[in-house]
């Protein structure tokens, strides 16, 4: 199985809080970080370092997609906040749906929200690419 994470997060979060949601989440479906095949996120993220770090960490290629393109993507899970600060409903269950050029039929865990020790917020969604090719 190669999983596309859909990634978002408060500003500044920390490269702990992010790993730790990414590991939280793929708990989930009894996955871990080896199963992983990319990272996605909104392009307003683009120079959000621990999300960048990770990407690097774990050598997952990071795809970035505009709130038009985010905005395009019906999910289970949209945000008025979201909406309001990054011009889309969804951030992470959109990204991955986008990078695994798949459907909401693919998405094996919605959005799940940590709260880190660092008092910031993450979010991630997992899709299965269903053999996408990287």
């Amino acid at each position: 199985m190669k999983l596309i994470l859909g990634m978002g997060c408060d500003r500044g979060t920390s490269l702990e809080t992010l790993t730790t949601a990414v590991d939280h989440a793929l708990a989930q479906i009894n996955q871990t970080r080896e199963a992983v095949a990319a990272l996605a996120s909104i392009d307003k993220k683009n120079d959000e370092a621990a999300l960048l770090a990770l990407s690097a960490q774990q050598g997952w290629p990071l795809h970035f997609f505009t709130a038009h393109q985010l905005a395009q993507v019906k999910v289970p899970n949209p945000s008025a906040v979201v909406l309001k600060y990054m011009g889309t409903p969804a951030v992470a269950e959109a990204a991955a749906i986008l990078a695994a050029q798949t459907n909401m039929d693919s998405l094996l865990v919605e959005k799940y929200k940590y709260l880190g020790a660092d008092g910031k917020n993450a979010t991630v969604s997992i899709v299965n690419s269903k053999g996408l090719e990287n």
